[in-house]
């Protein structure tokens, strides 16, 4: 009849004004402003070209206390930023009106085991500055967590998102200080904290950094080098791990998440676990000449403490984070990526 025709038109009307209303608000969303702490490490260059990719270049700003190269810097903005000086790094958000921190200084597990120390100052001093900046000026705060937060009083296969945490190692310990800081400061001061625990990080484009499941980068670099990579674990030690890619998008995925659905601020997020000789099986398909010599040293016990497989349903059901890339993907595109880096 005409009524319940001029009712549908009408109620479609109103559709089409409220998702162009969204789209129009969502364009004319101002893009969040974002500095990201020891930033030239392993994920943050990553992170930033991601973001800049999204956002434009000048909504990122990459610090760190290291001097970036000349390529780095034409990609963006660089700041020099000391995440054991306060003031520096309020200087720094206040005049860049930043919204969003991205905290990745860090001393990773094996170099913190060497120098307990600085990484009690870096790991949890640094930290305490960037939580109590970020509840001071309402920024949201995105601190990654690691497989080292658990210890070997943790179920290691699976390894659930919420379990009992021991860890060994000052690294392990600093980081579920990190996670319980910042639960604290949500439930207390309603900082929208947010942190992702991540497995072994594997990519082409940066040198092993000093932790414990870095043997699985420094293999290909092996392969297409000396032909024999010194494994300083035993064949059969498991570890989650993740290509680079999967981890930079997790992240971009997690932090554009909205908090309503959001039941805990720490997830685990996983994509594959293999063993040294798993890896090595694959990437000899590639490189049949390599050879691998077995030499366990502290990293063993270390790694034995650590999840062997991690159990990340919840981030999978709550935002819905899924992995694209598979063992047989990763070794392809580490050993094409780096053939290029190896023949210039």
């Amino acid at each position: 009849s005409y009524r319940s025709e001029m009712a549908a038109r009408k109620v479609l009307q109103l559709t089409t004004n409220k998702v162009f209303s969204r789209l129009c608000s969502t364009r004319s969303a101002k893009p969040p402003r974002v500095l990201i702490t020891g930033g030239l490490g392993q994920l943050g260059t990553g992170l930033a070209r991601e973001l800049r990719k999204l956002h434009g270049e000048e909504t990122v700003i990459l610090s760190d206390i290291i001097k970036p190269e000349d390529e780095e810097l034409a990609k963006g903005p660089f700041v020099f930023a000391d995440v054991l000086d306060f003031k520096c790094l309020q200087e720094i958000v206040v005049n860049q009106r930043i919204d969003w921190l991205v905290h990745f200084s860090a001393l990773l597990s094996a170099v913190g085991e060497n120098n307990v120390p600085l990484a009690v100052r870096v790991n949890i001093e640094g930290l305490h500055n960037v939580i109590e900046l970020s509840k001071q000026y309402k920024l949201k705060l995105f601190v990654p967590s690691t497989i080292g937060a658990f210890g070997p009083e943790s179920p290691r296969n699976p390894t659930p998102n919420l379990c009992i945490q021991r860890p060994k190692t000052i690294y392990g310990v600093s980081k579920v200080h990190a996670e319980l800081l910042g639960e604290y400061y949500h439930k207390r001061f309603n900082l929208d904290f947010r942190c992702l625990r991540f497995p072994g990080i594997i990519s082409y484009d940066s040198h092993p950094g000093g932790g414990t499941t870095d043997y699985a980068v420094q293999i290909f670099h092996d392969a297409l080098t000396t032909g024999v990579h010194k494994c300083y674990l035993k064949p059969d030690t498991r570890l989650p791990m993740m290509y680079i890619d999967d981890c930079l998008r997790s992240t971009v995925q997690f932090m554009m998440a909205p908090k309503e659905g959001l039941s805990t601020r720490t997830y685990n997020v996983h994509a594959m676990s293999f063993t040294p000789e798993e890896i090595f099986a694959e990437v000899k398909k590639w490189v049949p000449e390599l050879t691998i010599e077995y030499k366990p040293d502290g990293r063993q016990q270390i790694a034995d403490s650590w999840p062997m497989v991690f159990d990340d349903s919840l981030a999978r059901e709550e935002w819905g984070w899924e992995h694209n890339i598979p063992l047989e993907k990763l070794v392809e595109i580490m050993i094409t990526n780096l053939r290029k880096v190896y023949t210039k």
